[in-house]
């Protein structure tokens, strides 16, 4: 079967740090991958980079930031063929479209949530897949995969999910669009859908609450586990046939309104 060999090759992961990132990270370097972490966390990103004995670099920085995510992309690109690009970094909000007191949604929060979670997306994106597509072609002409991370908020959006539901949304919807862009570069646009995972997100939640959401998975009755998403991107990134899809990774679980 034609698959995208990514042994030697170099990958920039956002949020590469914790939860999702992470795994995605020991995911890629266990294929022989050099990943590049960039993430805001500095202190956190260079300890991953260090315990990870020399497989991986970080660059500190913001996703919102267009020269913090050239900068990222630039020293991955310096790491090898760039060929990889797994988005991951993202942020949530709660609140209403009215609020209790019936004032209105405030624009802020909203604003917050689209440049972190889309807008970031969009310029790691866009600027790795400049970068990708300056690497010679492998086979069937294929020159790397670009994997971004929406949520079944996307789809399944709960009461005060509007800003978090709109990001997800975009970056959905962005990935069609970016697929047939890029098809002529050989390049790949994938979107893994995550539910409830076990990420620094949710860690803060006391275990019994952690144990009751897990409950209403429909199987396996549990939070996903991030090396879970971390074995899909690396079957994206291998299968060289999977493009222009939207893969929900949740555990069959449809979200309630609350």
């Amino acid at each position: 079967m034609p698959s995208m060999d990514a042994n030697g090759t170099s990958a920039i992961v956002t949020g590469g740090a914790s939860g999702l990132g992470e795994a995605t990270v020991r995911k890629l370097t266990s294929m022989g991958v050099r990943c590049t972490v960039f993430d805001r966390n500095e202190s956190l990103a260079e300890k991953f980079a260090s315990e990870m004995g020399g497989k991986t670099n970080y660059v500190a920085g913001d996703v919102t930031n267009p020269e913090d995510c050239q900068k990222a992309v630039d020293q991955a690109a310096s790491e090898g063929s760039l060929r990889i690009a797994v988005n991951c970094a993202g942020v949530g909000w709660a609140g209403r479209v009215v609020n209790r007191d019936n004032s209105p949604h405030d624009l802020s929060p909203f604003q917050l949530i689209q440049n972190i979670n889309l807008i970031g997306t969009f310029n790691v994106m866009t600027k790795a897949a400049s970068a990708i597509a300056a690497t010679e072609p492998l086979e069937d002409g294929e020159r790397g995969v670009i994997v971004n991370t929406a949520s079944v908020a996307a789809f399944d959006g709960q009461i005060g999910q509007l800003a978090y539901s709109a990001s997800k949304g975009g970056i959905v919807g962005m990935m069609l669009p970016a697929a047939r862009d890029l098809s002529v570069l050989g390049i790949r646009v994938n979107t893994i859908a995550p539910g409830l995972f076990d990420t620094p997100l949710l860690g803060l939640l006391p275990q019994p609450q952690k144990e009751e959401l897990g409950r209403s998975v429909l199987f396996p009755k549990r939070l996903g586990n991030p090396a879970e998403y971390g074995e899909l991107v690396g079957f994206l990134v291998s299968c060289s046939y999977l493009n222009a899809e939207v893969i929900r990774l949740d555990g069959g679980i449809r979200m309630p309104p609350k």
